[in-house]
C-alpha cells in the first residue's frame, strides 16, 4: 500500500520561536490580503513537497511532509529546500496557521531568491506567480501582533505601493498598413509658418502676433476660395538657430525668471552661454487644419487609345493643387470613368474647389511659408508631366481629393477607388451650424464667395502661376485652360 514518507523535525531549545511567513511580493491582485492567501505573520504547520497525488513512498514522486516544529527553523527549511530544488521536486503546498483555529494554505513552487544570496529559495504561486512568499523566524507572539494589525499593515501597503511601468511591443508595420486609409501615410494636415524676416539679411523677425495673424488670413483665404478645410488647432514650434551680438530681439538671462516676460510676442530669443549669445530660437507657427468631409481615393484606370486624361489641374495663391476643368460629354474620357468628372460637378454646385491631396499616395499639400513669406507647395507643371506620363505609359492613377460633405461619395459609375474613405475628423466648436429649415440636421456653413474670385466650371479660364525661382519669387506665366497640353494630349 503506497506511504506518505513524514519528517517531522523537532526543535525543543525554541520552543516560543516558531517558523512564520513573509510576504516578498503582493499578487497582480492584491489578493494576499484575502483569506485565500498567506500573509505576513501567518505560523507555518505544514510543508508538503513532491507530487500532491503521489503516495509511493522511496521513489521521485513521493510526497515529504514536514511538520512543525522545524528542525533549525528558517535555516533548516532554506536546506530542504534546496535539497528538494535539486532533485527538480519544485512543487510545494504550505499550510498555515492564522490565531487559534483559522487555517490557510498555498500551492506553490520553488524558486531560487536571488536577492537573498546563494541557495535561498522562496515559493512563488501557482495561482498568481506575481506572490512570492519566504520564511523567518519569529517568536509567536510576534506573529499574533503581525495577524492582529492587519488593518494597519494594509493601510501601509496602499500608501507604499507604486505603480510600475514598462513596455509592450507593437506591430506598428502591420497597423500602419491595414489601418490608414493611405497606408504608411497619416491623414493629419498642417503648415508651417516662420516668422517674416524684417531686414533682408534675416537677422531680425517679425513678432509673433504678425505669425499669427498670416496663419489666420492663409486659412480664412482658403476657405473662401472654396477650400473645403477647417480648422483643427495652432501651436507654436522652437527651431535653434546660431546668432551673435545684438540679433535677438530679447536675451533670457537663464537665472532670472523674470526675463521669461519678454519672451510673450518675439519670434527670436537668445541664450547667454560662456561666449556671449550665440544660441537662437526661432518661434514659428505650425497651423493644424482638416478636409471637412475627409479624402476619398479615385483610382482613374488609363486604357488603349487614351489620347487624354479629360481633365486640367490649376493652384490656389495659397499652394493648394485643385481640378480646374473636366470635359463635358465624353463618356470614353478617363476622368468621366472614374467618377472624377461627376465629382468635379458635385464640387462646381457647391462651391467647393475640387481639392488634390494625394498624387499616388504623397501628399501634394502647401507644407511651409518662408521667412520671405513665399509658400513652399507642388509646381502644377511637375504635377501634369507625371500625370501625361501615367497616360503614356498606361499605369493607373491614383488620386485623392477633400470631400466637404461627410455623406458624400462618387455618383454611379465612379466607384472606382482602392482605399475606403477615411473618417472626418469632428469639427472643434469653432466652425459655425446653421440648421436647414423644417430640419433636424445641422450643417458648415458654406463661406461665401466673394466677388472676383475664380469660379470652378467648365470652359472657365483660370489663371495659373508657376514656380521660377523657387521660394524667392512668386511671379508666374499666365495661360489659359485650352492651351494645357495635359487636357488636350
Amino acid at each position: 500500500m503506497p506511504m506518505e514518507r513524514v519528517q517531522p523535525i523537532s526543535d525543543p531549545r525554541s520552543s516560543s520561536t516558531v517558523l512564520s511567513i513573509e510576504c516578498l511580493k503582493g499578487s497582480s491582485k492584491a489578493d494576499e490580503w484575502t483569506g485565500d492567501f498567506l500573509q505576513t505573520g501567518d505560523i507555518v504547520e505544514e510543508l508538503r513537497i513532491g507530487n500532491p497525488g503521489s503516495r509511493r513512498a522511496g521513489s521521485s514522486g513521493s510526497t515529504l511532509i514536514f511538520t512543525a516544529p522545524f528542525k533549525n527553523g528558517r535555516s533548516g527549511v532554506q536546506k530542504v529546500l534546496h535539497d528538494a530544488f535539486k532533485k527538480k521536486e519544485t512543487s510545494i503546498l504550505a499550510r498555515v496557521r492564522r490565531g487559534a483555529d483559522e487555517l490557510a494554505e498555498l500551492q506553490a513552487c520553488i524558486v531560487p531568491n536571488e536577492s537573498a544570496g546563494k541557495k535561498q529559495y522562496m515559493l512563488r504561486s501557482i495561482a498568481d506567480p506575481n506572490y512570492t512568499v519566504g520564511f523567518m523566524d519569529r517568536t509567536e507572539s510576534d506573529c499574533l501582533e503581525l495577524q492582529a494589525s492587519r488593518s494597519a499593515r494594509m493601510v501601509t501597503a496602499l500608501s507604499s505601493t507604486r505603480l510600475q511601468d514598462g513596455y509592450v511591443a507593437y506591430p506598428w508595420e502591420r497597423r500602419m498598413q491595414e489601418c490608414l486609409s493611405v497606408p504608411f501615410s497619416s491623414c493629419f494636415l498642417s503648415v508651417l509658418l516662420l516668422p517674416k524676416a524684417s531686414d533682408q539679411v534675416a537677422s531680425r523677425y517679425n513678432d509673433l502676433e504678425d505669425t499669427l495673424a498670416r496663419a489666420n488670413a492663409w486659412l480664412n483665404a482658403s476657405q473662401a476660395s472654396g477650400v473645403p478645410i477647417v480648422f483643427m488647432n495652432i501651436q507654436t514650434e522652437s527651431l535653434l538657430t546660431k546668432i551673435s551680438g545684438e540679433t535677438a530681439s530679447s536675451t533670457v538671462n537663464a537665472g532670472s525668471l523674470s526675463d521669461l516676460s519678454n519672451l510673450a510676442n518675439v519670434s527670436l530669443y537668445g541664450f547667454e552661454d560662456y561666449h556671449g549669445v550665440d544660441i537662437g530660437v526661432v518661434k514659428a507657427v505650425r497651423l493644424w487644419y482638416a478636409p471637412l468631409g475627409g479624402e476619398l481615393a479615385i483610382e482613374i484606370k488609363l486604357k488603349e487609345g487614351d489620347t487624354k486624361l479629360g481633365f486640367a489641374i490649376s493652384r490656389t495663391e495659397e499652394g493648394f493643387i485643385f481640378i480646374s476643368s473636366v470635359i463635358d460629354g465624353d463618356e470614353n474620357a478617363p476622368s468621366t470613368r472614374s467618377g472624377l468628372a461627376n465629382l468635379y460637378k458635385e464640387a462646381t454646385n457647391a462651391s467647393r474647389l475640387l481639392l488634390v491631396s494625394r498624387v499616388g499616395n504623397q501628399k501634394v499639400l502647401p507644407w511651409m511659408v518662408s521667412s520671405t513669406g513665399a509658400i513652399r507647395c507642388f509646381d502644377t507643371v511637375s504635377v501634369s508631366q507625371k500625370l501625361s506620363l501615367h497616360r503614356h505609359a498606361k499605369v493607373p492613377i491614383l488620386l485623392h481629393v477633400l470631400l466637404w460633405d461627410r455623406g458624400l461619395s462618387i455618383p454611379s459609375g465612379g466607384n472606382r477607388f482602392r482605399a475606403p474613405t477615411p473618417g472626418a475628423l469632428p469639427l472643434p466648436p469653432e466652425v459655425q451650424l446653421a440648421s436647414r429649415p423644417n430640419d433636424n440636421q445641422i450643417q458648415p456653413l458654406t463661406p461665401e464667395v466673394p466677388t472676383g474670385s475664380r469660379e470652378v466650371s467648365d470652359g472657365a479660364e483660370v489663371r495659373l502661376e508657376r514656380d521660377t525661382a523657387g521660394e524667392l519669387s512668386f511671379r508666374f506665366h499666365d495661360f489659359s485652360l485650352s492651351s494645357n497640353w495635359w487636357l488636350q494630349s
